[in-house]
């Protein structure tokens, strides 16, 4: 008698989570949706003002960055070297505030 336990899992259906989500175009599509709630939910106020004028920037540094983050092409590397994700928000005024808008702004993009 065989123990279903001991059987072997059965192969994953996407090799990386970028695969998983459905590849640039839903992490694209993430991406913008993020930038376009803190451009109009108020509840991003702080958020958005450390975003400085425009947002077009950021969203492609975004998507480049979360692309290679899940495990699909990494266009942030290849055009900027090492994430160092520390070091290029040092000149940032990032608080508490700003932290917990943006964990609350991905979650509604995601949502």
């Amino acid at each position: 008698m065989s123990d279903p336990l001991l059987q072997p899992e059965e192969p994953a259906k996407f090799a990386t989570p970028f695969e998983w989500i459905g590849g640039e175009a839903r992490v694209r599509a993430l991406v913008d949706r993020f930038y376009d709630l803190m451009d109009l939910e108020p509840g991003y106020r702080a958020l958005r003002a450390a975003h400085g004028s425009t947002l077009d920037s950021a969203r492609d540094k975004l998507f480049w960055f979360l692309c290679g983050w899940l495990g699909g092409p990494d266009h942030y590397v290849s055009r900027f070297g090492h994430p160092r994700l520390r070091m290029r928000h040092l000149p940032f005024a990032i608080g508490i505030l700003e932290r917990d808008q943006w964990l609350a702004c991905m979650d509604q993009a995601m949502g």
